[in-house]
């Protein structure tokens, strides 16, 4: 993994970088702090350039120009910030990536953080800085080819402020986020013959630099506590099993912890129902899930938040060896429930099924929010816009719904209900692993609530977000470290002490 983007926070002082960059409104004015550094002939040149261009301002929009002589940069980006009446609703880190995006091979940059109208609130100018960092990462740690010389090293920006030192805790807070997806992201983006489950278990036990508590479960410590369904899902891979459980305590006094599960089958081929061979590779991303709780108990720890937080992940991997479980065999799940397995490709609700129990009954959280890429179905249903969001708990839905739209992580929450429920049952066991195509993404919830007793329960099917995801402003990489935005700020708005 490599950055584009070197950042640094400075005032507005002795601009001189190799481009300069300002926010315009729909009138085209600039800032009034950039004013003293356009240099003479800058505005005709905006106003000709503008309308040369057709540029207008729109939001996210930019315009390039050649500065004026002797202005002392070389290049005058405009990025577009739209109407005034429409700041409210502007997403400042989708503006953050926009103007990394302009920056191109440049060498070095000076982004004057200001809008037109007056200066711009710290929090506003932190989202600035981590849409650029998002929109900087590049995952390149296998290319062996020697790139161009002008790649090589990252654009030195400088944030301009005219206070720097007010937005000191708002940009620490901004690079623990960004450190978290982009943790998220190396995860997602990783080999499979790299990321392996053991291998996935001891990046996770990295986070003890930080001051997060991680416990390692073995294969043998799994069968002894009982996980007999995760530990099926593994039986035909050479490569064991693990389960990892992180915790974090930043709350005082002796505070509910708040839970993340995730699903991390670190390749999945479907196992004895074999997937078709065509984009099978996409399966190494198959524990996106899983990627974004690590990547969110890393945030949670860099920024010092004031909570106390349980982040656990079961890692299989789903292989079809001799050894390898049947369609037809029935197992017993932790609850003790019984479990035909119908389709071997219906996997990872078997790992989340164990740890969802195991992390209530453990840790008698005050709630538990699950992420796995579960179904085909939910993009069917939902494409690659919204994660499908399940819950027994409305308030935990709604405050969901609310920190997916301020951080444009959005989810859409589907349906449960008896009905549904009924469709898993089994005519030889509790329940069955699979109940066909018509309405696959919640059935798949149905079987993980017969894991979850009272406690408040939100499963995140991000299938069609957490890899492969389209390109935004904020995101060029294959794995989208979705997820760990939503949940910090989730945490931050609504669970610190």
């Amino acid at each position: 993994m490599s950055q584009r983007l070197k950042l640094e926070i400075k005032a507005l002082n002795a601009i001189g970088g190799q481009d300069l960059v300002i926010l315009v409104s729909d009138t085209l004015a600039p800032p009034k702090a950039a004013e003293e550094w356009l240099g003479e002939g800058a505005h005709g040149l905006l106003a000709r350039g503008a309308a040369a261009e057709r540029f207008k301002g729109k939001a996210l929009s930019g315009l390039t120009l050649l500065a004026p002589d002797g202005a002392g940069y070389e290049r005058l980006i405009a990025v577009g910030v739209g109407p005034e009446s429409e700041r409210g609703t502007l997403d400042f880190a989708k503006l953050g990536g926009a103007i990394a995006g302009r920056l191109g091979h440049g060498r070095s940059a000076d982004v004057i953080l200001a809008l037109p109208e007056g200066p711009l609130g710290p929090e506003h100018a932190a989202e600035i800085a981590l849409g650029m960092r998002l929109r900087s990462y590049v995952f390149d740690e296998y290319k062996t080819k020697s790139k161009k010389p002008e790649e090589a090293e990252p654009i030195a920006v400088t944030l301009r402020l005219p206070d720097p030192s007010i937005g000191k805790k708002a940009f620490k807070a901004a690079e623990a986020i960004a450190a978290g997806v982009e943790l998220a992201r190396n995860l997602v983006n990783e080999p499979p013959n790299v990321l392996f489950p053991e291998e996935f278990a001891d990046r996770a036990a990295k986070l003890e630099k930080l001051g997060v508590e991680v416990e390692i479960l073995d294969e043998k410590q799994l069968k002894k506590i009982g996980m007999r369904a995760l530990l099926a899902v593994g039986q035909g891979s050479r490569r064991e099993s693990r389960v990892a459980i992180m915790r974090w305590n930043g709350a005082k006094g002796s505070v509910q912890p708040v839970a993340f599960v995730g699903k991390g089958v670190t390749f999945d081929t479907g196992g004895i129902s074999l997937k078709p061979g065509a984009g099978m590779e996409d399966m190494k991303g198959d524990m996106a899930g899983a990627a974004c709780v690590v990547g969110l108990m890393h945030t949670l720890a860099a920024r010092k938040a004031r909570v106390n937080a349980i982040g656990i992940i079961g890692l299989v991997e789903n292989m079809p060896d001799g050894n390898a479980q049947r369609p037809g065999d029935i197992v017993t799940s932790l609850s003790g429930q019984t479990i035909e397995i119908i389709n071997t490709d219906a996997e990872g609700r078997l790992v989340l099924a164990d740890v969802l129990w195991y992390t209530q009954e453990q840790f008698k959280p005050q709630f538990m929010i699950n992420l796995a890429t579960l179904t085909g179905a939910i993009l069917v249903a939902l494409a690659q816009e919204h994660a499908g969001l399940f819950s027994n708990s409305d308030e935990l839905a709604v405050r969901l719904s609310a920190a997916g739209e301020a951080t444009g992580e959005t989810v859409w929450r589907m349906p449960l209900g008896k009905a549904y429920d009924k469709m898993i049952d089994s005519k030889f066991a509790d329940m069955k692993n699979a109940a066909g195509r018509h309405g696959g993404s919640i059935t798949a919830a149905q079987f993980l609530q017969r894991h979850v007793n009272d406690t408040p329960w939100v499963h995140l099917d991000i299938a069609g977000t957490g890899m492969s995801s389209p390109n935004s402003e904020t995101n060029r990489s294959w794995g989208s470290g979705w997820g760990v935005r939503l949940l910090d700020r989730l945490v931050a708005e609504h669970y610190e002490g």
